[in-house]
């Protein structure tokens, strides 16, 4: 909680007022003036303050608002598991970069009008927004503390961790302390905190990121996806338009520039674009579960319509090939990374429409059907674990679990990555690709790989693909399903 000194004047720049709205465009468009004043506000002041020094006044500008007041039972479409909400109440969530989020707050907005037929209220919240935040978008650079001549935290508020958390999404927060309810599954400094990571983490800007999200371990599928963005943009008919690289580098064309960065980002991240977001995102987590957590913890927040899985993994049964497919409809969950979010005791369902799109994919790829599909792939339990060298120790433990679990695929990724779609609702899957198999003595060793596994890497990122272009022509009520809304949601997505 930020606390002013005394007698000090706090200054805030003047915007409208709570306005009702009936129209989601004009709403949305009131939103983005509120916030490129309060930012612009915000921008201004601490330019000058660091310039100029220690101000006399306190600055302080607000995040807007989006509230909503219902005084029916009446029922919305029960076949929506999103744009509606449970009881009579008053709901609201801050809102930020309202710019980024045009098109979902449209349609949230929208669609929650109609179904209950009454108007949102827009304004200033009464939750301050903090200076780092504001003056990301505007080239300007927070000082470390001790820098300026002045504590930050004296004149600006700075990020609060009491409004910076998952309370929402893990069912820990049924009120705001004004008594209104959640509307979103995120506050506005929970989404402001993720987009600065990350823009650290995989030196892409938010903007960026399309609707559709694959994640890998193995630097093998960048390439690839590289190959196959090229020859995108080179077929007009695609709807592809550019592919954007670590550093923001953007082409346009099949043979354009993309020179690699001097370092690195933690998770390089490219991206396929369409021009209304519906293109592929793929992110190089690398390998562990907490890159896994790390990565879908802040994607979250863009509110992407699917991700999956896509990398290496254990092959477990003896009749599997390397680059044998591996589509996972249950997980073993020892990550241990979302114990504390998710405990390990909450199932996480397969979903069908990923399930579908993923095997259709995987036929259109490699040209088998049916029965014929098996020669290649293995549906069951995927296992995750913190533990890369897990086949040093004795294996009498892991190997009785495994096979009790009746998991045919072994892995450090997939399981934090469906648990943490489920956590955050938003639609999961794993397709992975067999490299090794440790129990059967066919280790990851330089030289051991087939013809046929190098066919099938190469097919495997082609096959998300398809799997996210499938999706992507599916309804969008479809593809979130009511199996990962709990008993009181968010109305909006």
């Amino acid at each position: 909680m930020t606390f002013a000194e005394p007698n000090v004047p706090i200054h805030s720049p003047d915007l409208p007022g709570a306005t009702r709205f009936t129209d989601a465009a004009a709403a949305v468009a009131r939103l983005e003036e509120l916030y490129a004043g309060a930012t612009g506000f915000l921008a201004e002041k601490f330019s000058q303050a660091v310039t100029d020094g220690r101000p006399a006044a306190r600055y302080r500008a607000y995040y807007p608002e989006i509230r909503i007041t219902t005084t029916s039972f009446a029922k919305a479409d029960s076949r929506l598991s999103f744009g509606h909400v449970a009881e009579p109440g008053t709901y609201a969530t801050t809102v930020t970069r309202p710019d980024l989020f045009r098109s979902y707050l449209t349609q949230q907005i929208d669609l929650l009008m109609r179904n209950h037929g009454v108007p949102v209220v827009i304004g200033p919240s009464a939750t301050p927004m903090p200076v780092h935040f504001a003056v990301a978008g505007a080239d300007v650079a927070v000082p470390q503390e001790g820098a300026l001549d002045f504590l930050l935290r004296d004149v600006f508020d700075v990020p609060d961790l009491s409004t910076t958390n998952d309370d929402i999404v893990n069912g820990r927060a049924a009120t705001h302390p004004d008594g209104s309810g959640p509307l979103a599954p995120f506050t506005a400094q929970r989404v402001d905190y993720s987009l600065a990571r990350l823009s650290h983490y995989t030196a892409t800007g938010a903007e960026h990121f399309q609707n559709h999200v694959l994640f890998t371990n193995y630097q093998f599928y960048v390439e690839e996806f590289e190959g196959f963005a090229r020859a995108a943009l080179a077929d007009p008919d695609s709807g592809y338009t550019a592919f954007v690289g670590p550093g923001n580098v953007e082409i346009t064309a099949a043979d354009g520039e993309m020179p690699a960065p001097a370092k690195l980002p933690q998770m390089p991240t490219y991206h396929l674009k369409r021009p209304d977001g519906q293109g592929v995102t793929l992110v190089n987590i690398g390998v562990g579960p907490s890159n896994a957590k790390t990565a879908t913890d802040h994607i979250a927040v863009l509110r992407p319509h699917a991700w999956l899985m896509v990398g290496h993994c254990a092959g477990l049964r003896n009749s599997q090939r390397l680059g044998d497919f591996v589509l996972a409809h249950a997980y073993l969950r020892e990550d241990h990374v979302l114990d504390d979010d998710l405990p390990v005791w909450v199932p996480i369902p397969a979903l069908a429409e990923i399930q579908i799109a993923l095997q259709e994919a995987v036929a259109e790829v490699t040209r088998l059907e049916g029965y014929e599909l098996k020669r290649i792939m293995r549906t069951g339990t995927v296992a995750t674990i913190d533990n890369r060298n897990w086949e040093l120790r004795d294996q009498s433990g892991p190997v009785h679990r495994l096979s009790q679990s009746r998991a045919i695929a072994l892995d450090m990724e997939s399981a934090t990555i469906a648990a943490n779609g489920f956590r955050f609702r938003v639609p999961y899957g794993t397709l992975l690709c067999v490299s090794d198999k440790p129990l059967h003595g066919e280790l990851k060793l330089p030289g051991m790989a087939s013809e046929f596994y190098k066919t099938q890497v190469a097919r495997h990122l082609e096959i998300g693909i398809r799997a996210m272009e499938r999706m992507r022509d599916m309804p969008l009520e479809r593809i979130h399903s009511r199996k990962l809304r709990s008993f009181e949601e968010t109305a909006f997505l």
